[in-house]
């Protein structure tokens, strides 16, 4: 327990890139709660007025100035406590293409901006790219708040204790509280956390830390705002995934920190970042092609548990390659989730395209052509409906390339983008727990794209238990062919999967963005070139 500790706020609000009316007045709302709950200081996350990440819409400078309107005219309205607000302060700069604006906290008090606080250390790596869209900070703030010293810090000046600027962290400060805006992967909270924990015993006072909540394109932020006392201990703790004014209770200690990147936490992420990606972008309505498989059947759970179920139509669309059992349990899954369920047979369609194309209708081109009947159907009603149509494949089908252009890749958003297919069964068998509204067939049948009759999937890939451990060392841990195989694997089969990851970039950049639940996803945070002659060997 800290004496003489203020009482202190910390908001985790979900705000939208861009809309800086309406994040205003989500600032200005949860303020006056705060208030309201006898908050003498009170933290917001990160950019919270602009939005994180606004990526080069922070190089503009009419961006720039009507966010620094806008700070302005919120600060008039935010009274009674000291509040810290996340926002894009201009540099006096305007060269284009370059940074012209520091990512900044306002220190508001009586209505007015009375300072602010830089962010001196600019990630550059991973999903961040903030040396491109801001300048650095130079100097620490510390703020008198009710006779104790606040220091102010931004997300992560206090990741890297190596640097200078951690180590003048905020001199005299008796709390030091951050502004952050820290997306999710599985597993970040506990990082995140253990981070903030060392920061409050090498400096020895507590930590306050507001985090963002809420999706943006790829990008998932979880919340789980903290307070952490000078002796390393959680104090409090606000949920995840949800925005939340969480008053800092001093005398309070909750040391065991709770489960992290479990399967609930995980579908937690997947359900905002689908639903905030839909919302915020102002479909009213999705669309997906329910096979009968694993992945689709996840897919319409997001959907459904997002969205509710009448906000989402499953369509159905059987070839003569389907079976009457994958059939089936598409539309009892359909029934089950209460959903619009449509059905277009698409046999007569396969046919036209023999009757014209010959002998070019053939293997491989044949099975694309089915895909690709499916995904004209699926963006011929996304036209006329205005829906947005949701594509079905996961991680390690988009890494290997085992997709179709303009088929099965055909849509707005890939919620499962991010997730292997091993973790695509355990999230569906976890749901299925609620009622259980995937048919027991999807979850047993061995996975098939039913590109001809009786094909299977590991008829052209390797298992995916093997797969998915390639592609997790490969395109999450960097690792080469003969790392790889140092580890035990087929040289073979590393080859093969290495040579297959590289070949299908081209279809990468041409696919929908999705949840990023990983490390590294397969979008903004892995940049490959598409043309490359780089073939490593394994040895």
């Amino acid at each position: 327990m800290d004496k003489g500790l203020p009482n202190i706020a910390l908001v985790q609000i979900n705000t939208t890139v861009g809309d800086l009316e309406g994040n205003a007045a989500r600032i200005l709302e949860s303020a006056r709660e705060g208030v309201r709950a006898g908050a003498r200081l009170i933290v917001f996350p990160e950019l919270c007025l602009p939005g994180y990440p606004a990526e080069d819409l922070y190089l503009r400078s009419d961006f720039i100035d009507a966010n620094a309107v806008a700070i302005e005219e919120l600060a008039r309205e935010l009274t009674g406590a000291t509040f810290l607000v996340g926002y894009a302060e201009p540099a006096g700069a305007n060269d284009p293409g370059r940074p012209i604006a520091f990512n900044s906290a306002a220190v508001i008090e009586d209505g007015k901006i009375t300072t602010s606080y830089r962010k001196r250390l600019l990630p550059n790596y991973g999903v961040f790219d903030e040396r491109r869209t801001f300048l650095p900070g130079s100097e620490p703030v510390v703020v008198d708040v009710g006779g104790a010293r606040i220091g102010v810090t931004i997300c992560e000046d206090c990741w890297e204790p190596s640097d200078p600027a951690v180590r003048d962290l905020a001199p005299g400060a008796t709390v030091i509280s951050n502004l952050s805006a820290s997306p999710y992967h599985r597993g970040k909270g506990a990082e995140r956390e253990d981070i903030f924990r060392e920061t409050a015993r090498r400096e020895g006072v507590p930590v306050v830390v507001a985090n963002a909540v809420g999706g943006q394109d790829e990008l998932v932020f979880d919340g789980a705002s903290v307070a952490i006392d000078r002796d390393g201990a959680t104090l409090c703790r606000a949920p995840k995934f949800e925005e939340e004014v969480l008053m800092i209770d001093w005398d309070q200690s909750d040391a065991t920190p709770p489960p992290d990147g479990d399967l609930e936490e995980v579908y937690a992420a997947l359900r905002v970042g689908l639903g905030d990606y839909v919302s915020k972008n102002r479909f009213d309505h999705v669309g997906i092609a329910l096979s009968g498989g694993i992945d689709s059947a996840l897919v319409a759970l997001l959907a459904v548990d997002a969205l509710g179920p009448e906000k989402v139509t499953v369509v159905i669309m059987p070839s003569p390659w389907s079976s009457s059992e994958t059939q089936a349990d598409a539309r009892t899954l359909g029934a089950n989730l209460a959903c619009e369920a449509l059905e277009y047979p698409i046999g007569d369609l396969m046919d036209g395209y023999q009757d014209l194309l010959g002998d070019d209708d053939r293997g491989l081109a044949a099975e694309n052509i089915q895909a690709r009947i499916r995904g004209n159907i699926m963006m011929a009603l996304s036209n006329s409906r205005g829906w947005l149509v949701l594509t079905t494949s996961n991680k390690s089908e988009a890494s290997v390339g085992y997709s179709t252009l303009y088929g099965d890749m055909a849509g707005g958003f890939a919620p499962i983008r991010d997730v292997p297919k091993g973790l695509v069964y355990e999230l569906t068998e976890w749901r299925n727990r609620e009622g259980s509204p995937v048919p027991p067939g999807v979850l047993e049948r061995p996975p098939t794209a039913e590109l001809r009759p009786g094909q299977l999937d590991q008829d052209s890939l390797p298992d995916y238990a093997v797969l998915d451990q390639i592609l997790r060392l490969h395109i999450e841990g960097d690792l080469g062919p003969a790392e790889m195989t140092g580890q035990g694997l087929d040289p073979e089969t590393v080859r093969r999967v290495v040579g297959l990851v590289d070949s299908a970039e081209y279809k990468r950049r041409q696919s929908p963005p999705g949840t990023r639940i990983t490390t590294r996803g397969l979008g903004r945070d892995r940049r490959m070139p598409i043309t490359n002659r780089y073939r490593p060997g394994s040895s």
